[in-house]
């Protein structure tokens, strides 16, 4: 997928991006002015404030940060806090860890609480027509029946988004404008001194940042989902979608200053500002709308998972391919912690009004990840002057820093949603840092040094034949290196005679969808070093990979390989393939200090959980052997045994 492609504009690309793009920021206009206004007495201050904090929002935070920056930021087109972290890793020296796995971590936490508050907001607009209905069953039956269709895939149903957002944001539109000629005057509502008064006059008003944060809290999950639509199609989309958003805030607004001083006494003005004869066809739009929201922010979190096990902060789980298009990704434990996280959202909340009071916090994190990480990109790769980036870097973090101060107040109402964001931050670090320590541990030799003893190995008759084949994985990115550990597989106790020695490298490119490979011969049809090159977003399937690379070595008559047996008989016509994996363990030998103990023992308990590395690399059992050598971290320094004599 090249970036060319990625950047052709038509009516149908756009209507994919409406469809993809603006399902969580394109739903906030359910729960953003109920939020702000709560059960407080509505005055001009409050509601002219409230909306200019929102225009301004959009404007600095959405548009200019996201849309018109951030989007530039394209990881061969490609977004999200992974791409943006594979971009600039090499000039952080380490620094961009945490920052990175604080995005990740928070955004993923965003997929747990925006399908029920979206889900929830929408349903809930059935109690004005029946009373005191209870829609807590209703909700989590509609997310229950979401998660489910999961496992098919959504290409049966993802032509129909695009076209039902446009009539969502079409009703957002007309329903504003319905109500602003009633009241043309709330266009003032635009100048931000009506903001800046309400953040400084109005008794606590600083605080309903935490409410107007709402409306933008889809920024960041719309650079995540860059690569589905290109940076055109979002920017020329978004036009439409900001005029809607901010027509629709502005006609809540106006039906808002027709209460006069009248409390809102619980009442949604986004449904309340529906003519009577329209209101079921407008909850029924307004519920797919949230069903494709919550679709988008699942899909978003099964590949922000991919992409976290392609960089080496996720243990590897298993992965389905429910349709053949590309980027469709199926990861059922990813789908089963959502389901249950969002479920327990609703039944711990009840309401949407109460979860308002819980969002935000998770999403000021990763908005402020990713600026930290946004200020290398611009100083580093588009060579801005630092100057200029300091300035951008202080106006982001004023806006940001200011939104979540206004939200850290929520954790009292929302802390039980912390242990869920602890979680994943512990698995992210224990992961990413054990496998730093796993590699330190690794050391390389010249494998060309070592290919008299394999070719001697090779012809000793006297050794019975391992495999015709023999495929090691290797983690030595150089040419002619190899770990020390696969030579001493290999010379063990009871060595390991073959035809082919293969030690077959993979490469995690920064490119997404890189898939491509290099053969070097190191001794002539003996000794042969693959590296097969993956973007992060390309699932390893090694074996189908190396099979073919094999196929191909043969019908283009290189290395020999076409004119020597393969292992394969008159009774099998497989060729004789065997691959070795080596696995550590924690030896019982090691005196860790307790960071270290509790780290790698954490490592290793998650290793046991994840999935199988025959399975992670695309391997068949039937051609895999799995050796287990022990990992000494700290060897005990003294050890006293005393012999007793009698």
């Amino acid at each position: 997928m090249n970036k060319s492609a990625l950047q052709k504009v038509s009516a149908a690309t756009l209507l994919v991006a409406l469809g993809i793009i603006y399902g969580d920021i394109g739903t906030s206009p359910l729960y953003v002015m109920k939020s702000i206004v709560g059960d407080r007495q509505i005055t001009q201050l409050l509601v002219y404030g409230g909306i200019s904090c929102v225009f301004w929002t959009l404007t600095f935070q959405t548009t200019f940060k996201y849309i018109f920056l951030t989007l530039s930021a394209d990881n061969q087109g490609e977004g999200g806090v992974f791409s943006l972290y594979a971009l600039v890793k090499r000039f952080g020296k380490g620094k961009l860890v945490i920052p990175t796995i604080l995005g990740a971590t928070t955004l993923l936490a965003d997929g747990i609480i925006t399908p029920p508050i979206s889900v929830a907001s929408a349903v809930e607009g059935l109690e004005t027509i029946i009373p005191n209905l209870p829609t807590v069953p209703i909700v989590i039956a509609i997310l229950s029946g979401l998660f489910i269709f999961q496992r098919f895939g959504t290409q049966k149903v993802g032509y129909i988004f695009g076209p039902a957002m446009v009539v969502w944001f079409t009703m957002l539109l007309v329903l504003g404008v319905s109500q602003i000629v009633h009241h043309p005057d709330i266009l003032k509502a635009l100048n931000p001194m009506y903001g800046y008064q309400l953040l400084v006059e109005y008794p606590h008003g600083f605080w309903l940042l935490g409410a107007v944060f709402l409306c933008t809290t889809g920024a960041e999950a719309l650079y995540s989902d860059l690569g589905h639509c290109g940076r055109a199609n979002i920017r020329l989309t978004w036009i439409f979608v900001k005029i809607a958003l901010v027509t629709n805030y502005l006609g809540q607004g106006a039906w808002l200053m027709h209460q006069g001083a009248l409390f809102l006494e619980g009442k949604n003005p986004f449904y309340t500002i529906m003519p009577q004869w329209f209101l079921i066809i407008g909850i029924g739009i307004a519920t797919l709308a949230a069903i494709i929201a919550s679709q988008a922010l699942i899909s978003g979190s099964f590949t922000l998972i991919n992409e976290a096990i392609s960089l080496n902060f996720w243990p590897r789980v298993a992965l389905k391919n429910p349709t053949n298009l590309k980027g469709q990704i199926y990861i059922p434990s990813v789908n089963t912690i959502l389901w249950a996280g969002c479920v327990l959202m609703i039944l711990y909340f009840k309401n949407s009004a109460h979860m308002e009071a819980a969002y935000g916090f998770s999403i000021t994190i990763a908005m402020l990840m990713t600026t930290f990480l946004l200020s290398y990109y611009l100083v580093f790769i588009k060579k801005i002057k630092i100057g200029w980036v300091a300035v951008i870097l202080f106006v982001f973090s004023v806006i940001e820093i200011s939104f979540f101060i206004a939200n850290v107040v929520k954790i009292k109402e929302r802390w039980m949603f912390l242990f869920f964001e602890l979680f994943i931050f512990m698995v992210m670090y224990v992961w990413y840092y054990s496998r730093k320590i796993n590699n330190r541990f690794l050391k390389f030799t010249n494998l060309v040094e070592q290919t008299a003893a394999l070719e001697e190995l090779s012809k000793d008759d006297g050794i019975p034949k391992y495999s015709t084949h023999l495929i090691y994985l290797s983690k030595a990115d150089k040419t002619y290196e190899i770990e020390e550990k696969i030579l001493k597989s290999i010379f063990a106790k009871q060595p390991k005679r073959a035809d082919v020695y293969w030690f077959l490298h993979i490469n995690r490119t920064n490119d997404p969808f890189t898939l491509n490979y290099e053969v070097v011969e190191i001794l002539d049809d003996k000794v042969i070093k693959v590296v097969l090159n993956l973007g992060f977003r390309v699932q390893p399937k090694v074996e189908l990979y190396f099979k073919k690379i094999v196929q191909e070595l043969v019908e283009r008559k290189e290395l020999n390989l076409h004119i020597r047996p393969d292992g394969s008989t008159k009774y099998n016509a497989e060729p004789d393939f065997k691959f070795i994996i080596i696995e550590k363990f924690l030896s019982v030998e090691n005196d860790l200090e307790l960071k270290d103990g509790w780290l790698l023992t954490s490592y290793f308990w998650l290793k046991r959980l994840s999935l199988s590395d025959e399975k992670a690399f695309g391997l068949d059992k039937s051609d895999v052997a799995i050796e287990n050598v022990p990992m000494i971290y700290t060897p005990a320094s003294t050890l006293e045994l005393n012999r007793k004599t009698n």
